[in-house]
C-alpha cells in the first residue's frame, strides 16, 4: 500500500500530525522493517509518491520527466508509437498584484461539456505548434507533440495552492510552452464559456498545466505490481489545506487500510507500506515475524508522528 501525502512541510500539518492517534499505524511499523527510501526535498518537481511509483512500473527517469501521459496510454491498450506525449491540465489561475497561484481544479467543477468547447477553442494554436490535443476527460486531456519529449515538469500536486512561478518549466523547450499558456489567457478571457461561468460566480479557465511529459522507453513497461493499492484519503484535504480533514482522514485510514495490512501481517503475508510526504518516501516490509515478532513489536513501538515528520 502507499499513501501519497503522509505529511506536509504546512505548520498546519505539524500541528495536526502532532495530536494523531495512529495506534494500527504503530502496530504496522513496529512489525516491519525498513526496505527502501525515496529521498529529496520539497523543491524536486517529481512528488515522492510519483517517484516510487515510477520504480515500481519501471519508468526510471530524471526529475520531472516522468512520462505518465504515455504510461496511461498504454495501460489504456493504446499504442504511444514512441511519441512523446503529455498531460493537460485545464486550470485557474490566481492573479494577484505581486503573485499568480494555481488553485485547486476541483473548484472548477468543469461539465465536459465545457471542457470540449475550450479544447475546441485552443487546438488549432496548439497545431501551429506540432501539438496534437485529444480530449480524455473534463479535468484532464492528452498531447502529443515533440515538444514534450525529454521537457521536464512540475506534477499538478507540487503546485496546487502555491505560486506557480517557481514552477513553470524552463529552458529552450519551454518558450513554446509559456507562449501557448500566455496567448490562452487571452483567447480564454472572452470565451463564451467563461462568460456564463463568470455570470453564474464560477471561477473562470483562463490556463493549463502540462505534467507527465515524455515517451515509454523500450522496452515496454511492465504493468502496475499485482496487490499494489494506492490511498488518496489524504490528497485533497492536504492540497487544501483542509488539516482537521486531513486529520480525520488519517483516522479513518488507520481504522481501515492499516488494518487491513495488519491483519494480512498476522495470517503470514508479506506486507508493504510506503509512506510519502512533499520531501521523502519510507517503505516498510516484511511478514511479521510470527510471534517472535509479535513480541519484539511490544518492546518497540515507534511513534507514528515522529516516522511522519521525517517525511
Amino acid at each position: 500500500m502507499l499513501i501519497p501525502f503522509a505529511s506536509c512541510g504546512d505548520p498546519g500539518c505539524g500541528q495536526a500530525r502532532a495530536g494523531l492517534q495512529l495506534p494500527v499505524l504503530e502496530k504496522l511499523l513496529a512489525r516491519l522493517e525498513p526496505a527502501a527510501s525515496e529521498d529529496g526535498d520539497e523543491h524536486t518537481l517529481s512528488m515522492p509518491h510519483d517517484r516510487v511509483l515510477a520504480r515500481e512500473f519501471g519508468l526510471a527517469a530524471p526529475d520531472g520527466c516522468t512520462p505518465w501521459a504515455a504510461w496511461q496510454l498504454a495501460q489504456a491498450g493504446r499504442d504511444p508509437r514512441g511519441a512523446a506525449w503529455a498531460w493537460i491540465t485545464p486550470c485557474h489561475w490566481d492573479v494577484g498584484q505581486d503573485h499568480i497561484a494555481m488553485a485547486h481544479p476541483q473548484h472548477l467543477a468543469l461539465t465536459p461539456d465545457e471542457s470540449q468547447a475550450l479544447l475546441a477553442a485552443m487546438r488549432p494554436y496548439f497545431e501551429e505548434d506540432g501539438i496534437a490535443l485529444e480530449y480524455d476527460g473534463a479535468m484532464l486531456w492528452l498531447a502529443r507533440g515533440e515538444v514534450f519529449r525529454g521537457f521536464a515538469s512540475a506534477s499538478l500536486d507540487r503546485v496546487i495552492g502555491r505560486q506557480v512561478g517557481p514552477w513553470l518549466p524552463q529552458g529552450p523547450q519551454a518558450r513554446t510552452l509559456r507562449r501557448l499558456q500566455q496567448e490562452m489567457q487571452m483567447l480564454l478571457y472572452t470565451h463564451k464559456v467563461n462568460e456564463l461561468r463568470s455570470r453564474g460566480g464560477l471561477p473562470v479557465v483562463n490556463s493549463f498545466w502540462v505534467s507527465g511529459t515524455g515517451a515509454l522507453p523500450d522496452p515496454p513497461v511492465p504493468h502496475p505490481p499485482a496487490g499494489l493499492q494506492i490511498t488518496h484519503y489524504l490528497r485533497d484535504a492536504a492540497l487544501l489545506q483542509d488539516w482537521r480533514g486531513w486529520a480525520a482522514a488519517w483516522q479513518q485510514l488507520d481504522a481501515r487500510e492499516c488494518a487491513r495490512l495488519l491483519q494480512a501481517l498476522d495470517r503470514g503475508e508479506h506486507v508493504s507500506l510506503t509512506l510519502c510526504g512533499e520531501r521523502n518516501a519510507r517503505t516498510f516490509a516484511g511478514t511479521g515475524g510470527g510471534f517472535l515478532g509479535k513480541l519484539a513489536a511490544t518492546l518497540r513501538r515507534p511513534r507514528a508522528a515522529e516516522v511522519l515528520a521525517s517525511l
